[in-house]
């Protein structure tokens, strides 16, 4: 059983990760996490202290558990810039200050950094509106790019054909063409899928209701800064990061909203593509670098979510996943492992590290703090 902790800063409740329900649990580990957990509030996605409290927990984990290997996600700056107002200098002091808390991260703790930038952001340059369609167009929270497309009519491709701000159109059977390796199941895959130009984010069942003001920019490369050498794509990081586990410790950085563009230290160009396609960060992005497999159609791109979440019973606090994902980074590590991060639901479920600690937000509103138990040891 994988145990859940929820701190809401006046109490704390221990649940089954998978069913939800009420769990007693009195394990060290337990004990420890639990004490972590109420020490450090988290103060919320916008608010620039958020990336502080992720080097903090991480920090107080590695010195107490003593993990071999750390997975640290850094998301202000994406939630942030993607939500919030600000100017260039602004944003630049953003991106800024969360490589000042890598660098804290890094020194205090002696870990070998391998530091992955998910891609740059651009201003939002209008939506494109499908919510008039005959067939259902849907788009997720986490994408600007890419929208699938179901039970089109004639009407509704003629209309799509048309909108100068639609840069291609992909058949089911043309995209999964693309991914011949990739694990998939056709019936899940939308039968268009719908590609936006740069600057533009589609406005479908699934989008956000908050307004965005910037969006995820083209990424067919990002950033790969490491001590440890090259990966020539985003599927080769889990083969640096396994040839060198257990001869150092190692802490994998991944900062949000920041590509080619802000980075502001050394780096190496990693591809980030496969043809037309490339991940942005959401589900799949996370579980191919985690993996190192592409996993495009973990959960495709403007597929029915809707129709599995509304079914689903299990796993009530893991948002769209509908099972802990196997061959994951943590999950391979012979050692002990740490996943810590202000990215809500992905921190526990696409790293598969023994002990996670991930903000309780949903939608930017701070409800506490949450973490996991996967293993104990």
């Amino acid at each position: 059983m994988s145990l859940a902790i929820i701190d809401a800063r006046e109490w704390q409740r221990l649940l089954d990760l998978k069913t939800g329900k009420k769990a007693e649990d009195d394990h060290p580990q337990t004990q420890m996490l639990r004490r972590i957990l109420g020490k450090h509030p988290y103060p919320g996605d916008v608010d620039i202290l958020s990336n502080r409290w992720v080097t903090d927990c991480a920090l107080e984990l590695m010195r107490e558990y003593e993990p071999g290997l750390a997975c640290v996600m850094y998301a202000h700056q994406y939630f942030a810039g993607r939500y919030t107002p600000m100017t260039e200098d602004q944003r630049k002091l953003i991106i800024n200050n969360v490589f000042d808390e890598i660098e804290r991260l890094t020194a205090e703790s002696g870990y070998t950094p391998v530091i992955v930038g998910t891609g740059d952001m651009v201003p939002l340059d209008g939506e494109i509106d499908l919510n008039k369609m005959d067939g259902l167009a849907i788009s997720s929270h986490w994408s600007a790019r890419y929208a699938g497309l179901h039970d089109a009519s004639a009407r509704d491709l003629e209309y799509v054909e048309s909108l100068p701000e639609i840069e291609r159109i992909v058949r089911r059977d043309e995209w999964i063409a693309a991914f011949p390796d990739a694990p998939c199941q056709p019936e899940r895959v939308p039968e268009y899928l719908l590609l936006a130009r740069e600057g533009r984010a589609f406005a479908t069942t699934g989008t956000p209701m908050r307004k965005a003001l910037r969006v995820p920019g083209t990424a067919y490369q990002i950033p790969l800064s490491t001590p440890l050498g090259e990966a020539d794509s985003l599927t080769g990081i889990r083969k640096l990061i396994d040839e060198n586990a257990g001869r150092r410790k190692i802490v994998l950085i991944i900062v949000e909203g920041v590509g080619i563009r802000d980075f502001p230290i050394s780096y190496i160009p990693c591809s980030n593509q496969t043809g037309w396609h490339y991940y942005e960060p959401g589900e799949c992005f996370y579980l191919t670098l985690s993996t190192g497999t592409h996993q495009v159609f973990a959960y495709p791109s403007g597929y029915r979510y809707h129709d599995e979440t509304d079914a689903k019973q299990d796993f009530p606090f893991s948002g769209y996943f509908l099972d802990i994902p196997e061959h994951t980074v943590g999950s391979g590590f012979e050692g002990k492992s740490i996943a810590v991060g202000n990215h809500s639901m992905f921190v526990h479920m696409v790293f598969g590290a023994d002990i996670c600690v991930e903000c309780f937000a949903r939608n930017l509103y701070n409800q506490g703090v949450f973490g996991v138990i996967h293993r104990f040891r």
